[in-house]
């Protein structure tokens, strides 16, 4: 399958789940996508990420840095349960 068969939702999910296996590999935490909404997406830090002070350095670095790379329109907006 080509990249043009997919969703834009289907690559974020794809992206994200990426950025996790890495942040979970490195650091302990972990990245959820929760919604999609427009160009907005929504995504939930776990694991070693709660109560870390370098959490927003994470979300806004790491995860927003890195989808803005392949999806310049999309903001990243991190959210709590």
């Amino acid at each position: 399958m080509s990249a043009s068969e997919y969703s834009k939702e289907e690559m974020l999910k794809g992206l994200v789940e990426q950025i996790s296996a890495y942040v979970e590999q490195y650091h302990g935490g972990s990245v959820e996508m929760v919604s999609l909404e427009g160009n907005k997406l929504k995504v939930r830090l776990g694991g070693a990420c709660i109560g870390c002070p370098l959490s927003p350095t994470t979300l806004h670095g790491w995860v927003a840095g890195t989808v803005k790379q392949f999806f310049p329109d999309v903001e990243v907006i991190g959210v709590e349960d």
